[in-house]
């Protein structure tokens, strides 16, 4: 598959956005991370509270992961309005939102209440997503918007580290609820949306762009690479404690050291992407699924705690090359005009992934006799795909600005 760069006519655009552009974007983007990662923390605490309400095993933890699955039912809708009626007004709106609809479960008492405050979390997450990223396409090309996704993937793995550890914090001092106070960070974000960032400037080069249609045959093999990716780097978050049981057991300040350094793997592998002068989308997946491959085999086989430990940041610094090398291809892919609902599309199947990773390894563990087994179905896949993208990559255009 060919790379298309659907971006001319965007220099004006360019020239008017800056450092602080960029730096307001990325803030933004962390917002929905922080929705699940800050809770993880309290959740044992939320269990304890909760423990009295019918289902409360099924439904606590639905209230910590339920946005995600709202991010991507509702990404593609948002990217849609956004296209429509404005980008930063989406944006603004969006945060605020999320700001005072993240705080409500502070006060709340009732479980489903809760739940349903978190679903319109997550339609205000969708938002912010969506349009965060599909502004940093529309403020920058070439080498800035490649640093500025790269900045952005790794800026969303280093938060966990430290939110994960505030969100602690805050709950050992307020209790269950005392991370949803951290909620409060968008407000000063949408403030700066507000006052700092610009709409972005429509391309009336031609009528033809105005009308531009989604390019389905091009975008579609990158949405089901997506989610593929998805799962497949959600499984180690969502299992760090089970897979690094096979080899020992652990407690939970280690499962959180090494989760810590696997987030420090992306974040690296998302700088290392930028390096790859002139490398084609393709090459960047088949060397990001090959990495994922070997640490996915590597921590199935491992019998060593240090050995399981270094094949999942292997494996995560595949992760951080694979995540900027797809969103920095899906942005080239869109004209302008529907770069919103691209994005969206992007945004909704990669947020899918986050929500079915558990679902689907748990389900494959009782069908396939453990997760030992199922790690390496997804090591194998994962190798077929990484041969399969390098076949591909012979004569493709290059994606890294050289």
């Amino acid at each position: 598959m060919n790379i298309k760069d659907s971006e001319s006519g965007l220099g004006a655009t360019q020239s008017s956005a800056s450092f602080k552009h960029g730096v307001i974007l990325v803030l933004a983007a962390v917002m929905p991370a922080m929705a699940i990662i800050s809770l993880v923390p309290v959740l044992p605490l939320l269990l304890q509270e909760f423990a009295q309400v019918q289902g409360s095993e099924f439904l606590v933890p639905i209230a910590l992961t339920i946005p995600a699955l709202c991010v991507a039912v509702f990404s593609p809708m948002a990217g849609w309005v956004s296209d429509k009626i404005g980008r930063k007004s989406v944006l603004f709106f969006a945060l605020l939102t999320y700001a005072v609809i993240g705080l409500l479960p502070f006060f709340l008492t009732d479980l489903i209440h809760i739940i349903v405050a978190r679903v319109v979390l997550g339609i205000a997450e969708a938002a912010i997503m969506t349009v965060a990223t599909a502004m940093i396409g529309d403020y920058f090309v070439g080498k800035t918007r490649e640093r500025w996704v790269a900045i952005q993937i790794a800026s969303v793995s280093l938060s966990a580290i430290i939110l994960i550890a505030i969100g602690g914090a805050l709950g050992e001092v307020l209790g269950s609820r005392g991370p949803f106070l951290l909620y409060l960070l968008a407000l000063p974000i949408a403030f700066f949306v507000a006052f700092v960032l610009f709409e972005p400037k429509k391309n009336a080069l031609n009528s033809a762009l105005q009308h531009a249609q989604l390019p389905w045959l091009r975008i579609l093999p990158l949405m089901f690479t997506t989610l593929f990716v998805g799962i497949i780097f959600y499984t180690i978050i969502v299992k760090m404690g089970e897979i690094l049981a096979l080899a020992s057991a652990v407690s939970p300040a280690v499962i959180g050291g090494i989760g810590a350094a696997a987030n420090i793997g992306v974040a690296t592998g998302s700088f290392v992407f930028r390096a790859f002068k002139g490398a084609s989308g393709q090459t960047l997946v088949g060397m990001g699924l090959l990495l994922a491959a070997m640490g996915y085999c590597g921590a199935s086989l491992s019998s060593s705690l240090t050995f399981t430990s270094i094949a999942l940041v292997i494996a995560c610094l595949g992760f951080g090359i694979l995540l900027p090398a797809m969103l920095t291809w899906i942005l080239k892919e869109l004209p302008e005009k529907v770069r919103g609902r691209g994005t969206g599309l992007w945004t909704g199947a990669f947020f899918l992934g986050q929500f079915a990773a558990p679902i689907v390894v748990t389900a494959l563990q009782s069908q396939l006799g453990g997760l030992s087994t199922v790690l390496l179905l997804i090591a194998g896949l994962s190798a077929a795909g990484s041969v399969l993208a390098l076949v591909k990559a012979r004569g493709a255009q290059g994606l890294v600005t050289q």
